[in-house]
């Protein structure tokens, strides 16, 4: 099978000889809206509720091509003009029959569309289960399946480019070349071991740098795993400071608008308040949080308290200091607990105080932690923080041809493959018999292959297709 030969059971196929449909664009008013039907009597189906202006049966229209033509439900009643776009099997998406209605995007419209399709002998889809269908036939591997997902939910242009990589087999590719590596090894000791007399047992010392080598490259994909992860499902930016510092005016500069209120006198943010912001092609979810103090006031006691949960959930924190008082008491012991979470400190306020520069005592008290100053007021340095923002959480831009590692998933194997290999190149340099390398470097190339599904379990199939939309 194209998709690496996954071994399964009935629950993971498509359910012999059925033919699905669903709506594959989202349902709402819109010009446009598409069902989508699959299966091997997709033609028939769509022949039953679908008439061409051209008077052509639409079982026989020839793949990749489109006609216009009536939906009809029932006997005579036409519920809409449509186009319809035919792709015959293996060349579509699925790798079955596909029949594409195109019609008007309205609810009632859609809903009647398919409501005709099920009458006429489809089922509904499952969540996902066009693009399950796309890997089962081979179309594609289980890594370009879920960055079909990825892709879809991409928020920003970085998330959209990584998903697109992946579709592309990026990923794959070099996955399956660590694997035909392994697969070689496991030959060379199996035939050493199964025909003595015939095969010399293969160099140890080969063997241990081929061994090395793939594990270099796991580790590669592995430190590419956190700046994955961001970009697919963003990052958790916590802005916190002593009161009137100026968190609520850097939340709405970053935002390009009055989002937070803003006033001169402190306490004025009593609760957090959260929103999604694009900084250099990261998707961040920025809180701006109640100062941090000490209060006798019930309220806002309460929001230094949620202050401090979001902080210890922060992906990374801004620490705003206000330039125009300088570092105080109470800012040394509140940078001191920022450690050891990621943290930038944001001197606030330039246009207040030119002259005052207080990075020599922040660096002492965190000599590794970033130092940036700004002017919410101004803008001044915004430009500076939000490539450090995106450095910080990302280690830097994403390359244009090295495959990023964005799923948990992909990264939970990766890691079981490095313990493998480094287990394996263990047993290499020891005296033991050569035989007890090939469990590691068999449990390294399954842990490889539930990436690509060559080994993946019919619970991790449904696991991942779960997520998808239904029409998708």
């Amino acid at each position: 099978m194209g998709a690496g030969g996954l071994e399964s059971g009935a629950g993971s196929r498509p359910r012999s000889g059925q033919t699905i449909a669903a709506i594959a664009t989202p349902f709402g008013t819109a010009g446009i809206g598409v069902i989508r039907i699959s299966g091997p009597e997709a033609l028939a189906v769509a022949s039953r509720v679908l008439t061409c202006k051209s008077g052509a049966d639409v079982a026989d229209l020839a793949s990749h091509t489109v006609h216009l033509g009536d939906v009809a439900a029932g006997a005579a009643e036409v519920v809409d003009e449509a186009l319809i776009t035919v792709f015959s099997a293996p060349h579509s998406y699925t790798g079955e029959d596909v029949v594409e209605i195109s019609c008007h995007g309205g609810t009632v419209v859609l809903r009647r569309v398919l409501e005709a399709a099920l009458q006429a002998g489809a089922r509904m889809a499952e969540p996902g289960e066009f693009t399950k269908r796309a890997f089962l036939n081979g179309k594609l591997d289980l890594a370009q399946a879920e960055a079909v997902n990825d892709l879809i939910r991409a928020r920003t242009d970085a998330a959209q480019r990584v998903a697109l990589r992946q579709l592309e087999g990026r990923l794959s590719a070099r996955v399956r070349d660590l694997t035909s590596r392994l697969t070689g090894m496991l030959a060379r000791i199996e035939a050493s071991i199964d025909f003595p007399d015939d095969v010399p047992e293969p160099s140890r010392a080969e063997l241990a740098g081929t061994a090395r080598s793939a594990l270099s490259e796991v580790n590669d994909l592995l430190a590419s795993a956190e700046r994955g992860r961001v970009y697919r499902e963003g990052a958790r930016m916590v802005i916190a400071g002593r009161p009137n510092v100026g968190k609520s005016s850097l939340l709405n500069a970053l935002l390009r608008e009055s989002r937070a209120i803003v006033t001169p006198v402190p306490g004025t943010t009593r609760d957090v308040i959260e929103e999604t912001i694009n900084v250099l092609g990261v998707p961040i979810v920025a809180a701006d949080t109640a100062g941090l103090r000490e209060t006798h006031d019930e309220v806002e006691r309460i929001g230094v308290e949620r202050a401090e949960v979001s902080l210890e959930t922060a992906d990374l924190v801004l620490y705003v200091v206000d330039l125009a008082e300088g570092i105080t008491e109470e800012d040394q012991h509140l940078l001191k607990r920022l450690l050891p979470r990621p943290a930038i400190v944001v001197l606030n306020k330039s246009d207040l105080a030119d002259q005052l520069d207080p990075s020599d005592v922040v660096r002492r008290l965190l000599p590794e932690v970033p130092v940036v100053r700004i002017s919410a007021l101004t803008g001044y340095g915004l430009a500076d923080l939000e490539s450090g923002i995106a450095d910080l959480l990302t280690g830097g831009a994403v390359s244009a041809e090295s495959p990023t590692v964005s799923n948990l998933r992909h990264k939970l194997s990766l890691e079981v493959a490095a313990r493998c290999l480094a287990n394996a190149l263990e047993t290499l340099a020891g005296i033991e018999a050569l035989d007890l390398t090939s469990g590691d470097l068999m449990a390294a190339r399954a842990a490889l292959g539930e990436i690509t599904g060559e080994t993946a379990t019919e619970d991790i199939l449904d696991r991942i297709f779960s997520e998808f939309c239904v029409g998708k």
